[in-house]
């Protein structure tokens, strides 16, 4: 189940609801009582790939990058 941030304009508590999307814009009360919410803006971070690695020059080792771009020979 989606889990929402909200942040009372009341008392500046930011709280997270647990509820199904279908819910997803309906109001939510603080923990403190307070009716005055507003729905924050949250993000999310995906890592690794779906798919097969990558093939080339990248993927082999040399000049991949490392921490500086290639020039330590990392």
């Amino acid at each position: 189940m989606p889990r929402y941030e909200f942040r009372c304009r009341a008392c500046g508590a930011t709280f997270e609801v647990s509820r199904p999307m279908s819910e997803a814009s309906a109001p939510a009360a603080c923990p403190g009582g307070h009716d005055d919410t507003v729905k924050l803006l949250s993000t999310v971070t995906v890592t690794g790939r779906g798919g097969p690695a990558p093939s080339g020059p990248a993927a082999g080792g040399s000049g991949g990058g490392g921490c500086c771009g290639g020039a330590c020979g990392c």
